[in-house]
């Protein structure tokens, strides 16, 4: 209401009306509370400001001409940001939120404000309001942390990353960028594995975006260039030599039931063979073959398998556990990529083959049999490791280096955590590292 009120009326009513929203509020505080409050950055500033401060989701893919320019520019501004003693550090703002007070809120509204997350006029107020909340949201979206707009270790640790870094950082990743400034064909796919994150792209815009769950730090997921070729519906799993002989038998050494719950079957030649027959303290279950039944409530791959031929034996796949995508931390796999929408991303990977419209797709996923569908014409698919980069609306984004390949020391954020959606399931993935293929 108060908003609306003074978006309406002229500017000589502006202080008046905002004279009166206060009264409204003062009979909800305490009088020594509303003696703060009022007069703070909050009532000074523009009442659009949050909306204005949201990082809007980008048509422009990461692999394009235009965020290698506008990463051009925004390593000009972060230069003159480093040439001014960059920002200064926040400390004791780890559980921040709205109502706060004290001297760490001031320090955090200037850490903000260094970076663009926060409107200038905010000051140096000692209270957290909604305007600090939509900067702090601003700067998580921006670092790729859930957007809860109330400080955490984790977001903390990220604003504590110096100026200098970051920029060192932005021009690591141009020279990234920049080589991948060739044509990457009408159709592409682009995976990038510090942001966990996919996107198609078509005629030079992005399609379709999805979350996904990497390759975990000792299990990198390899950058590559490749080509999306088949589909396997409702597909069967079989388990890798490494997989049987790091994670499945020492599984069945403490749980004798492991593959049964888990529906996967043993093999001696074409025969299957009964786990009670095999002696787990012994190497002889690496001598047999593994296959889990298909299934989207129990298979590790879920529904859907995408091959990407690679000297790697790695893959795209659906998930039988979803919760993963709603953390911030999605460092999980053996070296595959999991993919959030996977029928959607199917879809549009089948786009031009014939007979495969996405009600086809749901009829394929839906009979629980294994069809396969080779794509008429493979669309290429670049999994990259850009951990910097701009949109060119002049936000820039920062992501973790993960796999410890930008060569400029970035802090780790994750080794201070913020809470997680899949922390809450009430179906964790009991298969988590059997994802990938000899």
């Amino acid at each position: 209401m108060l908003n609306q009120v003074i978006t309406s009326r002229p500017a000589h009513r502006l202080a008046s009306a905002l004279l009166a929203g206060s009264a409204l509020l003062l009979p909800l505080l305490s009088p020594a509370s509303a003696r703060e409050d009022v007069g703070q950055a909050e009532w000074a500033q523009d009442y659009a400001a949050p909306q204005t401060m949201q990082v809007r989701r980008s048509s422009t893919p990461i692999l394009s001409p235009q965020t290698i320019a506008a990463t051009e520019q925004v390593i000009e501004k972060y230069r003159a940001i480093v040439s001014r003693g960059g920002w200064q550090p926040v400390s004791g703002a780890g559980g921040l939120r709205i109502g706060s007070r004290g001297p760490a809120v001031g320090a955090l509204r200037q850490r903000l404000i260094a970076t663009g997350d926060l409107d200038a006029q905010a000051g140096s107020g000692g209270i957290y309001d909604s305007y600090v909340a939509a900067g702090v949201k601003r700067f998580q979206a921006r670092h790729g942390l859930s957007q809860t707009g109330q400080m955490s270790p984790a977001t903390q640790a990220a604003m504590n990353v110096s100026a200098d870094i970051r920029l060192r950082q932005l021009e690591t990743n141009l020279i990234r960028l920049r080589s991948y400034s060739g044509d990457l064909g009408r159709r592409f796919v682009i995976t990038n594995l510090p942001a966990a994150l996919v996107q198609t792209v078509e005629n030079g815009q992005v399609v379709t975006i999805h979350a996904a769950g990497v390759g975990k730090i000792d299990r990198q997921s390899p950058i590559m260039n490749t080509k999306a070729t088949q589909i396997n519906f409702n597909p069967f799993w079989t388990v890798p030599a490494s997989i049987v002989k790091k994670d499945l038998i020492p599984k069945m050494q403490k749980d004798p039931n492991y593959l049964t719950d888990n529906k996967i079957r043993i093999f001696r030649g074409e025969t299957e063979i009964s786990p009670r027959s095999v002696n787990w303290n012994s190497d002889e279950g690496t001598h047999y073959r593994y296959r889990q039944d298909s299934g989207a409530d129990f298979n590790s791959m879920g529904v859907v398998r995408i091959n990407i031929p690679n000297p790697y034996g790695v893959f795209m796949h659906d998930t039988n556990s979803r919760g993963v995508f709603g953390d911030d931390f999605r460092f999980i796999s053996s070296g595959c990529v999991r993919l959030q929408n996977v029928r959607e991303y199917i879809t549009w990977l089948l786009k031009d083959t014939p007979g495969w419209d996405r009600a086809h797709v749901e009829q394929a996923v839906e009979s629980g049999q294994r069809i396969d569908a080779t794509l008429t014409q493979p669309v290429p698919v670049y999994w990259t490791y850009i951990t910097a980069w701009a949109t060119p609306d002049g936000t820039v984004q920062f992501r973790d280096d993960i796999y410890k390949r930008d060569g400029v020391n970035v802090p780790s954020t994750i080794e201070a955590p913020t809470p997680v959606a899949s922390a809450a399931s009430t179906q964790p993935e009991r298969f988590e590292q059997f994802d990938e293929e000899n």
